[in-house]
C-alpha cells in the first residue's frame, strides 16, 4: 500500500489480505511519527492501539482503519480532551463518545486526539496549549480551524479519514484549506452525546474531514444514525447515503453568489474558484442561476455572537466549577478571554432567548435565496491560506479584524443547519488549495453526496498533498 487509499480501500485491502490491520496501523503510527513537525497529535494512544488490533477488530465495513478525534466535543475514554486549552489540561475522559462507540463498532482503530484551537474559536489550529498546526501543502501556513488538526493528519497521507466538528466552518474550512472533502450534515444528524453544550450543538455538528466522497457518506452511514433522546434530529434518510450517493444526481437547478453579505473582501483567486465551478457544472448539464443574499449580517452576527457567547460561558464556568476554583490569568487564551469577559457582563436571559428567536429569523431569511433552487453554490473562504500568525488569538484586535474573513461564507449555515460541503477546487498562487462550498436543503446530504461524487469521477482531486 505504497499509495495514499482512502478508508474504503483500505479496508478491502485488509480483507483480501493484502496487508494486515496491524500493518496498516503501524504504517500510520509511523506517519505521525515522521510528521512531529506537522503538530497534528495532541495526544495519542499508539500502544493501546496495536493492542487493540492484536486483541481482535469487530467485524464491520471499515475494520483495521485507522482514524483519530478531534481534541474537542469528543470523548475517547482513557483519553484526556484538553479542548485547545489549558484550563482543561488534565481531563481525562471514562467512556467513549457515541460517535467513537460507533466508527470502534465499525472496526476502526483510534489512534489519538486531534489538535484544536481552544474551544473551536479560531479559524486557525493554534493554540498556545499545544503550539500550531502546519499545513502540509506548505508548512508555513495554516491548517485552518477549528478541525485543522485533523486536516493536516488526513492531508499528510497519514490517516485516510480523521474525525472533525463544525460550528461556524470548522470542517468546511481546514477542508478547503488542505485540499480535502469535507461534509458539515444536516443540524441534529450526528448525535454529539455525551457532551451537551448548550446551542454550541446543534449549530455545531460532528462528522468527519475525508480523501473521497464515498469515505463521507459511509461514516455518515455509520455515525448519522439518531439515538434516543437527542434533542433534535434530522430527517431520516430514504435510503442508506451510500446508496444514494452512487445515484445520478440528475439536472439540478443551482444557484452562485460569490460575494459577502457582509460587504467584506473577497479573495480574487476564491471567488474565480466559485465561478469555474459553476461553469463546469453547467458543462455536465446543471443549471447556474446568480442569486444575492438575503439575510441581515448584522442582525445574524449579533444573535450567532450571544449565543456562541452563552455557550463558551458555560463551559467555561463548568469547568471552573469542577476544579473547585476561581479562573486564573493564564487558563485562557486572550482572545478567547476577552470574549468571557465581554457576555460575562452583558448577557441575561432575555438577551438569549432574543437572541435564538433572532437565529430562527434569520433562517427564515435564507430561505428565501433558495427559493426554486436544489443547492448554492460559493466560495468555501473569501480570503486565501493564512501564513500561521495571521490569526493570533495573543492580540484580540487583530483576531477582531480579521477572524470574520474566514468564516464569512460559513457560519451563516450553521445557523440555519443546512448541510454543506467543501470541495477541492484549485490552487492559489503559492500552490495552496482552495475550496468551493456547495450548500443543500435540511436533509438532502444524499443529493448532496450525488454531485458531489459526479463532480470528483469527472474532475479528481488529488489524495494527498505533494
Amino acid at each position: 500500500m505504497s499509495q495514499p487509499l482512502d478508508a474504503i480501500a483500505t479496508a478491502e485491502a485488509i480483507a483480501s489480505g493484502e496487508v494486515s490491520a496491524r500493518e496498516v496501523v503501524e504504517q500510520a503510527i509511523a506517519g505521525f511519527e515522521a510528521r512531529k513537525d506537522l503538530n497534528l497529535l495532541v495526544a495519542d494512544r499508539f500502544e493501546q492501539a496495536l493492542a487493540d488490533v492484536d486483541a481482535g477488530l469487530p467485524a464491520g465495513p471499515l475494520t483495521g482503519v485507522p482514524t483519530v478525534f478531534k481534541d474537542l466535543g469528543m470523548n475517547v475514554a482513557g483519553m484526556p480532551t484538553t479542548r485547545g486549552s489549558r484550563l482543561w489540561e488534565g481531563d481525562v475522559q471514562s467512556e467513549d463518545s457515541t460517535l467513537v462507540a460507533r466508527y470502534k463498532a465499525a472496526g476502526m482503530v483510534v489512534l489519538g486526539m486531534s489538535n484544536s484551537p481552544e474551544l473551536g474559536k479560531n479559524a486557525s489550529t493554534e493554540p498556545l496549549a499545544h503550539g500550531p498546526s502546519r499545513n502540509p501543502w506548505k508548512p508555513t501556513h495554516s491548517t485552518g480551524g477549528s478541525s485543522g488538526g485533523a486536516a493536516g493528519a488526513v492531508a499528510a497521507g497519514i490517516v485516510p479519514v480523521a474525525h472533525g466538528n463544525d460550528g461556524g466552518g470548522s470542517i468546511r474550512i481546514p477542508s478547503s484549506m488542505c485540499g480535502l472533502f469535507g461534509l458539515k450534515p444536516s443540524r441534529g444528524r450526528v448525535s454529539a452525546a455525551p457532551v451537551p453544550s448548550v446551542m454550541g450543538y446543534p449549530l455545531g455538528i460532528n462528522h468527519a474531514l475525508t480523501r473521497s466522497v464515498r469515505d463521507s457518506a459511509l461514516l455518515l452511514d455509520i455515525g448519522g444514525q439518531p439515538l434516543d433522546g437527542d434533542l433534535i434530529g434530522a430527517p431520516g434518510p430514504e435510503a442508506t447515503f451510500l446508496e444514494q450517493m452512487r445515484r445520478e444526481p440528475g439536472t439540478l437547478r443551482i444557484g452562485l453568489v460569490t460575494d459577502r453579505a457582509d460587504g467584506g473582501v473577497v479573495d480574487a483567486e476564491c471567488a474565480a474558484a466559485a465561478k469555474e465551478a459553476a461553469e463546469f457544472l453547467a458543462g455536465l448539464g446543471h443549471e447556474i442561476v446568480p442569486v444575492s443574499w438575503t439575510y441581515d449580517p448584522e442582525q445574524h452576527m449579533g444573535a450567532f455572537g450571544v449565543v456562541m457567547g452563552v455557550s463558551l460561558l458555560s463551559q467555561v464556568d463548568g469547568r471552573l466549577a469542577q476544579l473547585g476554583r476561581e479562573l486564573k490569568d493564564d487558563d485562557l487564551e486572550p482572545f478567547t478571554r476577552m470574549m468571557y469577559d465581554h457576555y460575562r457582563g452583558t448577557i441575561g436571559a432575555v438577551d438569549y432567548a432574543d437572541a435564538l428567536n433572532g437565529l430562527q429569523v434569520t433562517s427564515w431569511q435564507v430561505a428565501q435565496m433558495f427559493a426554486g433552487l436544489d443547492f448554492v453554490l460559493t466560495p468555501t473562504i473569501a480570503r486565501r491560506v493564512p501564513e500561521l500568525g495571521v490569526l493570533d488569538t495573543t492580540n484580540p484586535a487583530a483576531m477582531w479584524e480579521r477572524a470574520g474573513d474566514y468564516s464569512a461564507m460559513t457560519g451563516i449555515f450553521n445557523t440555519t443547519g443546512q448541510p454543506g460541503v467543501s470541495l477541492p477546487w484549485s490552487h492559489d498562487a503559492d500552490g495552496l488549495p482552495i475550496g468551493v462550498q456547495v450548500i443543500g436543503r435540511l436533509g438532502d446530504e444524499g443529493k448532496l453526496l450525488s454531485l458531489s461524487a459526479q463532480v470528483e469521477q469527472e474532475r479528481p482531486w488529488a489524495l494527498v498533498a505533494p
